[in-house]
């Protein structure tokens, strides 16, 4: 059996502007790498073709796969990427009619069965993680018999009882990496977000006990498994000695919710240091002061805190036990340990209004942030916010633009679409062009000259990216 893992192209970057996302941030398909790690662990042959990676042609992608003769071909999907994926399947089956196909991804475990309904040459749906499941599919195990497997039967759709989870996250073999080509020195972190170069990516955790209105657990749920201490620094050590690899953003959802295997990191690298850096991710109320301290001096550089927005009522419904206050002080000591700030944020949530907007954008400025990202809201299939959405905007329900950077919600606080993008530019732009941030980077910037450099090689890509966030003219 020979298993081809596809990361399709999908939508990454504003409608009607040439996609310069891969400028700024190329992250290496972190779901497939474990797949195919696994797969391997079990004796399966597999391959991994990114196509949003620096080798694929866009053009080339379905002859790419066709030269790799799979047996089995198997796509993991965000929402905006599903139907690019569907379409390489159309393309594939008229050259290889009898390929079987699998799609799996947070996109799949929201909607479930109805997606073979719609889309007749998907074979197999994979729901929730995909490890043991597309293992035994790749191994020959009845269908019937594989849980987490949804499959036609004839003219029925067969849905199987769901997969338990992975107890130990310990058993899964280290990320494939090897298998990416480019890795990792055309795999890029975000600009200014890191020291030194070259850089890689990790998970450490999965799932979140909490239950923000606009997050999807489609996948993990609601429970939280981790790795342990001596894994994740088993993971940084091969990171460090095969690759090189000199900073890692690690992409949990929470990576300090467990108190104990962080202090047991900390203590690790401390003692027995590996001279790389890292980025992680906290929540109000689980970075406190010691904490902090022994993240940095484990070699963390920068901490991103999931803030959302700056207007009370909304982080009362959409981020519950979240406080501005604390917000504020949790910004303060991070920074007063020596560790960088970077606020994530989230405009166009239901209640926005022109007034919790700029509540927003003035609360972004007055924390003094190292950096920020703001999201534009989308309501994934798979979130709280689904069901009820329609009662608080109006939804423009288009798989491709939903990817966070393209509004397809519009509060009913809001008048216009037009409106709605205008108010993200203005308070975006206003952010970069404030005076603290600006003195913030000019003082770091021998610290980030691999980003001015990676600025500088790209800059007609970056300044079309630019003009994205300029009003747009209407065609006459």
């Amino acid at each position: 059996m020979r298993v081809v893992l596809v990361h399709p192209l999908g939508s990454n970057w504003v409608s009607g502007h040439k996609d310069a996302s891969s400028l700024a941030n190329r992250m290496p398909p972190i779901g497939l790498l474990s797949l195919a790690a696994w797969l391997e662990k079990e004796g399966i042959e597999t391959k991994i073709i990114d196509c949003l990676g620096p080798t694929v042609a866009p053009g080339g992608v379905v002859q790419r796969i066709v030269q790799e003769e799979p047996d089995l071909l198997g796509f993991s999907t965000t929402t905006s990427a599903f139907l690019d994926a569907y379409q390489l399947t159309e393309s594939i089956k008229k050259i290889k009619p009898n390929l079987k196909t699998v799609f799996g991804g947070v996109h799949v475990s929201a909607i479930g069965g109805d997606l073979l309904r719609q889309f007749p040459e998907i074979d197999f749906l994979v729901m929730g993680e995909g490890e043991r499941t597309l293992s035994e599919l790749a191994s020959g195990k009845n269908s019937a018999e594989i849980d987490g497997l949804i499959f036609r039967n004839g003219q029925e759709i067969i849905v199987n009882r769901p997969r338990e989870p992975i107890a130990d996250l310990d058993s899964l073999p280290l990320p494939a990496y090897d298998k990416l080509a480019g890795f990792p020195n055309h795999y890029q972190l975000p600009l200014f977000s890191y020291i030194n170069a070259p850089g890689a990516t990790m998970i450490t955790s999965r799932g979140c006990p909490y239950q923000c209105s606009y997050c999807d657990r489609s996948v993990f749920k609601r429970g939280y498994r981790f790795n342990s201490a001596e894994y994740i620094y088993e993971h940084m050590a091969f990171l460090r000695g095969r690759f090189g690899v000199r900073h890692v953003n690690i992409y949990d959802d929470l990576f300090t919710l467990h108190r104990g295997r962080i202090e047991a990191l900390c203590e690790r690298l401390i003692a027995k240091p590996l001279a790389m850096r890292f980025n992680c991710a906290v929540r109000v109320g689980h970075a406190d002061d010691d904490l902090l301290r022994l993240l940095r001096r484990a070699g963390c550089l920068m901490v991103s805190l999931g803030i959302e927005s700056g207007d009370a009522a909304l982080l009362e419904t959409h981020k519950p036990g979240v406080y501005v206050d604390d917000v504020k002080a949790t910004v303060a000591r991070i920074q007063a340990r020596g560790l960088r700030a970077k606020g994530l944020f989230m405009m166009g949530l239901p209640g926005e209004t022109e007034e919790s907007i700029k509540k927003t954008s003035d609360f972004v400025i007055s924390l003094g942030l190292d950096d920020m990202n703001m999201a534009k809201f989308t309501p994934f299939h798979g979130a709280p916010t689904w069901k009820t959405i329609g009662q608080y905007g109006e939804l423009k329900e288009d798989w491709r633009l939903m990817n966070c950077l393209n509004f397809v919600f519009r509060p009913w606080g809001i008048q216009s679409w037009e409106r709605l993008d205008q108010l993200y530019n203005t308070h975006v732009k206003r952010f970069y062009s404030d005076p603290g941030w600006r003195r913030r980077l000019v003082k770091r910037c021998w610290q980030h000259r691999h980003s001015f450099w990676r600025l500088l090689r790209h800059m007609p890509g970056f300044l079309g990216a630019m003009r994205s966030f300029e009003p747009q003219r209407k065609k006459s």
